[in-house]
């Protein structure tokens, strides 16, 4: 079958920031990387006015554009709607997408409050619609030959989880105030700690209780770039969790977005009774795995660099050693989006998942809260999971 004669997929875009910029990029390009039964069409991009709407349009190449969001959910030609705006205007934008069936490719984190999940996780379920929340280093080749190490028993019995996601974008005291420093959905841990809390729930499955602690370190920010008039920050800089998973592993993430000299340090240290691997992301195309060996001379962590083994390394580059990046993992995403649609499957990050993390997250900010450790059942379990 020809490109011409394949059926046509027709995405609309809410947002045009950074994470829009990288779905879009992500849309344009999977059909080129993965053999995929559809055309994929960049038909429209809705921002906050129609000026930006179509500047960013023509820069990424969407077909029109609008500033009326509802009327691009509402377009029955329109099969995906991918949300990138900020995070409170997620459940409104999901669950309008979701009354006209539209596929949801919603970024994390899935919203700012929990009752607020579970509204949107309820509209998808009760629509019968495939979604997907943008935890994209999860799409990393490497990470599903460790898993599958895990399952394998490689590493004999897990005894503990060591997680960081350390950047320094909010080092600067002189970064004003945005949706991330609000306090319903805001600070360090909800806004990058959701991504090594998804890893950790990956690999090693449901946490099932936390005791975190956390501290504000710049405690005014301005109104706004420029601005001279100071806003209380009552959001974390820095937090530090202990956990207990189902399986009576234990663990620890460390989240900070103001750590000096580290620009995307998302790392973690999965250890077992017989081995143990070690990835960061700054260095993403290599893990290092931990096995003993008779002579203890040689004894030490191995590199193992992604490479065509590691699918879907192959539909980047057939050669090892030439690596793949951050926006590649959002087209790997894109990818399983597709054909997840396509077949009528679920996903493993698909709201229901995007809420586990969010009511993961809701429980470590609790303890926080009140300087005790917090039951995960304490926070409302939902369809199961």
């Amino acid at each position: 079958m020809g490109s011409k004669d394949k059926p046509t997929i027709r995405v609309g875009l809410i947002g045009s920031g950074f994470m829009g910029r990288c779905h879009a990029n992500a849309f344009r390009n999977v059909s080129s990387l993965f053999n995929l039964p559809v055309k994929i069409e960049l038909t429209c991009l809705a921002d906050i006015n129609k000026a930006l709407a179509q500047d960013s349009a023509d820069a990424l190449g969407f077909i029109s554009s609008t500033d009326c969001w509802q009327d691009m959910v509402a377009d029955p030609n329109i099969d995906i709607i991918a949300i990138t705006a900020p995070n409170g205007l997620h459940e409104e934008m999901a669950i309008l997408a979701a009354s006209h069936g539209k596929t949801i490719y919603c970024e994390k984190p899935l919203s700012t409050t929990l009752e607020s999940a579970m509204r949107m996780v309820d509209a998808a379920i009760n629509a019968g619609i495939v979604t997907q929340v943008g935890f994209n280093f999860l799409r990393n080749p490497l990470f599903k030959m460790a898993k599958n190490m895990i399952g394998r028993g490689d590493l004999g019995d897990i005894v503990s989880f060591r997680g960081t996601h350390a950047e320094n974008y909010m080092g600067d005291p002189r970064q004003p105030h945005s949706f991330r420093t609000h306090p319903q959905g805001g600070g360090a841990l909800a806004d990058i700690g959701s991504h090594i809390t998804s890893l950790a729930r990956y690999f090693l499955g449901p946490i099932t209780k936390v005791n975190a602690h956390q501290k504000t370190v710049v405690n005014d920010r301005p109104r706004e770039l420029g601005s001279y008039e100071m806003l209380t920050v009552q959001v974390d800089d820095v937090s530090h969790v202990l956990m207990e998973f189902a399986s009576g592993c234990i663990g620890s993430i460390n989240v900070c977005w103001l750590q000096t000299g580290r620009n995307m340090d998302l790392s973690f240290e999965i250890t077992g009774t017989l081995g143990a691997i070690h990835f960061n992301q700054e260095r993403m195309n290599e893990i290092h795995v931990y096995k003993p060996k008779q002579d203890s001379s040689e004894t030490g962590f191995t590199k193992i660099e992604t490479g065509s083994q590691h699918p879907p390394y192959d539909q980047f580059c057939p050669a090892p050693g030439h690596h793949i990046g951050f926006n590649d993992l959002k087209v790997i995403e894109v990818a399983e989006l597709i054909n997840a649609m396509l077949n009528s499957e679920p996903l493993f990050t698909d709201f229901q998942e995007g809420y586990q993390v969010q009511r993961t997250i809701d429980a470590m900010q609790s303890s926080a809260d009140t300087g005790q450790w917090v039951s995960i059942k304490e926070f409302i379990k939902y369809n199961g999971k």
